[in-house]
């Protein structure tokens, strides 16, 4: 399984707007919910510190851990901003899936340790997303703002109602 070719920054180039939001909406929290895929097939929820740097957006890990090993072996992931409390859910609900590349060219993880201030040693992936979702409610809609590898962006707004989502354009 190789690289997809799509990093952070190019998403970010594409989308700057829904980038933003994403970025703003991660910084929110430090820790978020990472899903990765166990030896099994089944998921494995963990928590993580997404982190933003050099244009890229990382994940850094504790050396051998079980996170670590199921991207290792099978490197797609889902990651969630953390909700917070309550439900007002501070500006959507946020969230990423993709690849994450581990990165172990020497010079690239000492950067990053050293600008990250990251305890050594640790894993370092590379995250190339494949979906970025960002939900929120407007009045009675929920609002879904999706960005797919390859395709263009959509916004779907949908009532409290059975009646079919609405698609609208995408800003």
């Amino acid at each position: 399984m190789g690289d997809t070719g799509t990093s952070w920054s190019a998403f970010e180039a594409a989308e700057p707007a829904l980038a933003a939001t994403v970025r703003e909406r991660f910084g929110q929290y430090t820790h978020h919910a990472l899903a990765t895929v166990r030896q099994d097939g089944s998921p494995r929820l963990s928590g993580i510190e997404a982190d933003f740097r050099f244009g890229e957006l990382w994940f850094g890990m504790m050396p051998n851990s079980r996170k670590a090993f199921d991207l290792r072996r099978d490197p797609r992931f889902g990651l969630l901003a953390n909700p917070g409390s309550g439900t007002g859910m501070g500006g959507g609900d946020v969230r990423i899936s993709g690849r994450a590349v581990e990165v172990t060219d020497p010079e690239t993880v000492d950067r990053y340790a050293a600008d990250a201030g990251a305890p050594r040693p640790f894993h370092l992936f590379r995250v190339e997303p494949a979906e970025v979702v960002r939900t929120w409610v407007d009045g009675d809609e929920i609002v879904l703002h999706s960005w797919v590898r390859g395709r263009p962006t959509r916004i779907f707004r949908r009532g409290d109602d059975d009646g079919p989502p609405r698609l609208e354009p995408a800003p």
